[in-house]
């Protein structure tokens, strides 16, 4: 027999401005005193997760869910990531990885989490457009400021991707993921450190520096996402390679070698061949 649909909450509290679901549901749970996992599962007894939710729900669970919490399908729908494009999802934090001072509410526990906050592709607050600071609040300055417009450019293009599906020649998100594969560089260092040079270090020369100073260990491209205070120069590396064209990616690869040259350039090339047939598509269509 099917089950019946969870009645309305008596008290439904209001989401904040881009507000994460699984926060919503997690203060609803915190004021009926139950444990988070247990609110949402009173909604839908299938749920597994609260970042399962946050990830995927169709369209009969998002009905579902905004009838209990008395909120309109659409909206609920807006506090997940649901809309993301699958390909964009390695840049989605687990955790919140920034805030917006002006934009994040305060006041008592649990505070709310804001959606923009595990965006691992921004710099800049999607509602107001200040510069993000680290999850604590603390400024960090980026060492990358000269690279300000194109990591700006970078940044939109990977925000177009994924969350309105919109590329140009090719996906900003592999662009990313390519950038951050180990290069080699001549003469090798005398410390052998070869796992922190990154091909992202060919076209922004400043990184290698920093890394090294800093004795950061970058990110893989399984999980693409930077500390906020590097991530400008991912953004800037992917809106270079996308202005410059597909033969960028093959003057590249040529700082790589062994298996992970034949891996980028596997990569690489279907790149650009699915970006010649593209741009032969939008020809046809124009005759």
């Amino acid at each position: 027999m099917k089950a019946a649909t969870p009645r309305r909450l008596p008290v439904a509290l209001p989401p904040h401005a881009d507000e994460l679901l699984s926060s919503w549901i997690g203060r609803h749970a915190n004021f009926y005193a139950v444990p988070p996992l247990v609110m949402l599962q009173h909604c839908l007894p299938e749920a597994t997760s609260l970042r399962a939710a946050d990830l995927h729900l169709s369209s009969d669970q998002e009905i579902r869910l905004a009838s209990v919490f008395a909120i309109e399908p659409i909206v609920l729908s807006r506090m997940t990531f649901t809309n993301v494009a699958q390909s964009s999802h390695r840049l989605l934090a687990a955790r919140p990885a920034q805030v917006c001072t002006s934009c994040s509410p305060c006041g008592p526990e649990p505070v709310p989490i804001l959606r923009s906050q595990l965006l691992g592709w921004r710099i800049t607050c999607p509602l107001c457009g200040d510069l993000l600071r680290a999850e604590n609040g603390r400024e960090l300055p980026s060492p990358f400021g000269q690279y300000r417009v194109a990591a700006l450019r970078g940044e939109k293009l990977l925000d177009d991707e994924a969350e309105r599906g919109i590329r140009t020649w090719t996906s900003p998100t592999e662009i990313a993921r390519l950038l951050l594969m180990r290069r080699v560089i001549w003469p090798l260092p005398r410390e052998h450190e070869l796992w922190r040079y990154r091909v992202l270090g060919a076209i922004i020369p400043d990184l290698d520096h920093v890394v090294a100073a800093e004795q950061e260990n970058l990110p893989t491209p399984a999980k693409p996402i930077l500390p906020l205070q590097l991530r400008p120069a991912l953004l800037a590396g992917v809106a270079i390679v996308e202005r410059t064209g597909p033969e960028m990616l093959r003057m590249l690869r040529g700082h790589m070698m062994g298996d992970n040259r034949a891996r980028f350039s596997d990569a690489a090339e279907n790149i650009i061949a699915r970006a010649v047939k593209l741009r032969a598509s939008r020809q046809m269509q124009l005759i």
